[in-house]
């Protein structure tokens, strides 16, 4: 009988136990999908994207399906740092799968005091910045946009919180292992990547966008190939671990982000399609390594 194979990832201070994350912003606070999974069979779950302050976010339409994929511009909509500690996180409590804040700001002082906030609480086990926002201060230039920019804001964030710090990276930049780098040479713990890619569509009965927004973010199995190659690219050029992402709703896709060099990965979109998809990825992780004899996912990762 063929062993159990140790799905366990260490990311640093920061143990899963596998390698299968649901991503921010397409699973709610995850108690909305307690009642379709267990939960504690998740190596981590991160939360909607928390700010300090409420938000309502975009005008509706929000949301387009688009082929293998979607277009979305929610507009970080979300409770605010105060009812997810007073009404979210007391029932995140009895799950002892690893709970990810994902968390924003408009101001470098906003993300320093998100992180400061968040940090007070024991229950979190990581903390990832979503840096795809625009600045206020700098005319709405995303935080994103430049190594110079992600320095100075992860800087900032550093001294705020010790807990483990992932930033999570936009793929709308001209080169993003330079993006990384400067995360990594800011003191961040890892990296994720990629978040949505810009795109649009439009109704040509009106001539004008299907999204309230105009443009939003592209995310879905079309965007699988060019996420697979951008982290391949990042885990050679940073020592600190990689968390990919971008179109993975199958084992298949989930091991090839792994042997890219990723050391975990989180699924996104296709929650919305399969609210148990994330379960079912674990497992089939697991009878792959079987099939082929693989004890630890250390055996198989960048292994090409």
């Amino acid at each position: 009988m063929a062993s159990v194979p140790d799905l366990s990832v260490k990311l640093g201070s920061l143990e899963l136990s596998n390698p299968v994350i649901a991503a921010s912003g397409t699973f709610g606070y995850g108690l909305e999908f307690a009642p379709f999974l267990d939960l504690n069979r998740l190596g981590g779950l991160c939360t909607k994207g928390l700010s300090l302050k409420p938000r309502l976010g975009n005008p509706v339409p929000r949301v387009f399906e688009t082929a293998s994929g979607m277009l979305n511009a929610i507009g970080l909509e979300n409770v605010g740092f105060d009812r997810f500690r007073d009404e979210k996180l007391p029932l995140l409590q009895k799950y002892r799968t690893c709970i990810i804040a994902n968390f924003f700001g408009e101001t470098v002082r906003e993300y320093a005091e998100m992180a400061k906030q968040l940090s007070s609480l024991e229950r979190i086990d990581a903390l990832e910045m979503n840096i795809s926002c625009p600045n206020v201060e700098e005319g709405g230039l995303a935080f994103s946009s430049s190594p110079q920019i992600v320095e100075q804001v992860v800087q900032a964030v550093r001294p705020s919180t010790s807990k483990f710090l992932i930033v999570k990276l936009s793929p709308n930049v001209t080169d993003i292992c330079e993006i990384a780098q400067a995360a990594e040479a800011a003191g961040a713990d890892a990296v994720s990547l990629v978040n949505t890619y810009l795109g649009m569509a439009l109704d040509i009965e009106t001539g004008k966008p299907f999204l309230a927004n105009g443009s939003g973010g592209l995310s879905g199995p079309a965007i699988k190939p060019i996420a697979l190659n951008m982290v391949y690219q990042v885990t050679r050029a940073v020592s600190i671990p990689v968390i990919g992402m971008g179109g993975i709703r199958t084992a298949k896709d989930a091991l090839e982000f792994l042997m890219a060099g990723a050391s975990a990965i989180q699924v996104g979109t296709a929650n919305f399609f399969d609210p148990a998809v994330t379960v079912k990825i674990v497992d089939g992780i697991q009878n792959w390594c079987i099939s082929k004899g693989v004890n630890n996912l250390n055996e198989i990762r960048g292994s090409k």
